[in-house]
């Protein structure tokens, strides 16, 4: 029996099968198969060009979805059944991710829920609006009364995946063409859900004007849809109240939005206002503002005044704009003006402009070149560009300026020396006689830049011209190996001059001393003894938020008494709720994600445990272990593309799962003859310029004008001395 089942179904419309079957074929499963319920010839012939990876069921013209979906599954063998449409997608690795979490879940889960992108005639690889409450849920299996929010997620059947035992128990109320109503229903009869918060469906909406005209009947049906709905929550308060929550936005949007004729609009006003009366909650409250007087006017049954009061927020909200726009023109052409005035003033040879991390505070290497150009450079003024909402974070008599404020177009202008590890703004102007210095942050495992090109997930949103444009604006490239060089040459095809150097932010793993440490680890909280593991995810192109990816308290249970887990979420989730919030429990899990430097926390650990983080690459500087989670690499190497086989060149042990994790961390296996081994020649390969003076000869080259030869050389690894471990430094 195969574990997951692909139905594909429906009429080859578009053309949009070729396209999904040619993805599946791409990457064929071992543990699932792929039916195509072939409506009509073209999706016949379709699908049997591609066997005989696919078994096709042909089914004659005019077959609905409902009828399709369901010839499809019972033509299926596997536990789990995922309907897709023939007109949508699905991203690559997609199934392969399905069919990994499907096998992890207890048999009493119903319906795994995923996260999409949407796509239309014009756009592709948009995020959709679920993300955020797919991670919040979690991994964990939960019952739907427990999250009723998850009802909000949008209602595509293709987003939920079913155990086929559950779907025959229902097929009868789920065997409907009204799509949206059968995924909500999937939910509402559902024991247990569980969640994948990553990219596994794409929705692709046809062009309206390709499509049959909705007809009124079409247009009602929505009202009674969310009926029959609340009718099925009708014993689970909480279910009801977001349903009738979400029937009601759904109801107003389409009205206001749906272009109806006014005898339509009139009737679907009249039944959406019906519906809202009948099935209110009791205690229910509508909410307040605009849209609270909007649900008044509906439940009124108030036609003539809802298109008054739609009218009068049009004019409300088209003379706002005005206003809106004219501010933000005068604004820019003043900041433009003031900009342009400063850019003809002489450049200033003893102003330095720094930036790290989009402007979040003093880190990484910006911070290590700048304290080392005070030390040797004095004259050179560092002002450093800091968000209005970090700015009160910076350390005492830090100069600095906050985007978009007169004096950081002054500084910009005007300044020599230009340093960042991210990009400047695209309106940032080089002046011929500037030096602009791209340091990075972090040695490339994942596709950088234009190779991006190639991975939908992590190219979402980027301006490839534009990144080319700020390339070209650099004078110096900072390297830790011939690795990274040879790498960002790739990536970042420009004239600039590679700093093979080492990154300056890595010094410290050479010049920090027992004192230092322990200092760190008081201020952490890690009594003497105690092993310290930090854990560091990455950053997942196809999540939308940070869901841990173990079980962090069973992990700490296990680990046992003596060894505290430092969990460092990545800094893309900053500003989200900490997942780790319910989980300090004894000063063993310790959330240090708004803790900087990392460096610290690196130097204050016995081990580390990462998946894919740059971080490793700098840690291997310590010469102490180091342990690979990658519970998702096929996933994460097929969506955001990497460089080199980690799994086969990893710095330690390897865990597939947490369960191996555990008996690595448990056993020796964490620190044994094979580990070491391992480590060195990681370490011999991407610490190659890494010190302990990577920020002297960066300021020396860059700075002060110094000739390569005049640089202090790179000691070779074995004559370099890493800080001492904690066991060292608390003997």
């Amino acid at each position: 029996m195969a574990e997951l089942s692909v139905i594909v179904h429906g009429p080859n419309v578009q053309d949009h099968l070729t396209e999904l079957l040619d993805s599946l074929a791409a990457h064929p499963l071992p543990d699932a198969e792929v039916i195509v319920a072939a409506v009509g010839d073209w999706a016949r012939e379709t699908a049997e060009h591609h066997t005989p990876d696919v078994q096709v069921l042909a089914l004659p013209d005019g077959t609905g979805d409902a009828a399709a979906r369901a010839a499809g599954a019972a033509r299926a063998s596997g536990r789990w059944l995922h309907f897709v449409h023939a007109k949508d997608g699905l991203p690559a690795g997609a199934p392969r991710t399905v069919a990994e979490r499907v096998a992890e879940l207890p048999g009493e889960v119903d319906v795994l829920l995923l996260d999409h992108v949407r796509s239309t005639w014009h756009t592709s690889g948009m995020p959709s609006p679920d993300g955020s409450l797919l991670a919040r849920a979690g991994r964990a299996d939960v019952a739907l009364d427990d999250c009723a929010p998850l009802l909000r997620l949008t209602p595509l059947l293709g987003t939920r995946v079913l155990r086929a035992d559950f779907w025959r128990a229902h097929e009868p109320r789920l065997t409907t063409d009204d799509e949206p109503y059968a995924a909500l229903a999937a939910l509402l009869l559902a024991d247990r859900v569980a969640c994948l918060p990553h990219v596994a469906y794409e929705d692709r909406r046809l062009r309206p004007a390709s499509l049959p005209p909705v007809t009124p009947e079409q247009r009602y049906g929505l009202v009674e849809r969310y009926e029959s709905l609340i009718d099925l929550a009708r014993d689970r308060r909480a279910a009801h109240t977001v349903l009738y929550d979400v029937m009601v936005r759904d109801c107003l949007r389409t009205f206001t939005r749906g272009g109806m004729p006014e005898e339509v609009a009139r009737e679907f006003f009249r039944r959406a206002s019906l519906a809202a009366l009948r099935r209110r909650p009791e205690d229910y409250r509508r909410p307040a503002g605009l849209e609270g007087v909007r649900r008044s006017l509906l439940e009124e049954g108030a036609y003539t005044k809802y298109r008054a009061f739609q009218a009068v927020n049009r004019t409300r909200r088209t003379a706002r704009s005005a206003v809106r726009t004219r501010r933000r023109q005068v604004g820019a052409k003043l900041r433009d003006h003031q900009y342009r005035r400063a850019l003809g003033r002489p450049v200033n040879p003893n102003l330095a402009v720094f930036s790290a991390y989009w402007n979040r505070g003093v880190a990484c290497n910006p911070a290590a070149i700048a304290a080392k150009l005070a030390e040797l450079a004095p004259q050179i003024h560092a002002v450093w560009v800091v968000s209005e909402e970090n700015a009160a974070l910076l350390p005492p008599g830090t100069d600095h300026v906050v985007p978009g404020s007169r004096r950081y177009w002054e500084v910009l202008a005007t300044a020599k020396y230009l340093v960042n590890n991210v990009n400047f703004p695209n309106a940032v102007v080089k002046r011929p006689d500037a030096i602009h210095v791209q340091t990075h942050h972090g040695t490339p495992l994942k596709r950088m830049g234009i190779d991006q090109m190639a991975y939908p997930a992590a190219a979402q949103g980027l301006d490839f011209q534009a990144l080319l444009e700020r390339i070209d604006k650099w004078d110096f490239s900072v390297s830790s190996n011939s690795h990274t060089t040879r790498m960002w040459e790739r990536a970042y095809p420009s004239h600039y001059v590679s700093l093979d150097h080492g990154y300056p932010r890595n010094d410290v793993y050479y010049t920090a001393g027992a004192a230092d440490i322990r200092a760190i680890r008081d201020r952490l909280g890690i009594a003497p003894g105690r092993r310290a593991v930090l854990y560091a995810p990455t950053h997942r192109d196809y999540e939308a938020g940070w869901t841990p990816r173990l079980d962090l308290a069973a992990l700490a249970d296990r680990l046992g008494e003596d060894t505290v887990l430092l969990v460092r979420g990545h800094y893309f989730y900053g500003g989200a709720a900490s997942p780790l919030t319910n989980l300090r429990r004894t000063g063993r899990i310790i959330d240090v994600s708004s803790y900087d430097p990392v460096e610290e926390l690196c130097l204050a650990a016995d081990a580390l445990v990462t998946d894919y983080s740059s971080i490793m690459f700098d840690y291997a500087n310590l010469d102490r272990p180091l342990v690979i989670h990658a519970d998702d690499w096929e996933t994460y190497r097929t969506t955001r593309g990497v460089y080199f086989d980690l799994m086969a060149e990893a710095p330690g042990p390897v865990a597939r799962t947490q369960e191996e994790l555990t008996e690595i961390l448990t056993t020796d296996a964490w620190h044994d003859e094979g580990a070491a081994k391992a480590r060195a020649v990681f370490r011999r390969r991407f610490c190659e310029y890494d010190d302990g003076r990577a920020a002297e000869r960066v300021v020396r080259r860059v700075f002060l004008g110094q000739d390569e030869k005049e640089l202090p050389p790179v000691l070779p690894i074995e004559e370099r001395t890493p800080a001492p471990t904690p066991q060292e430094a608390t003997a």
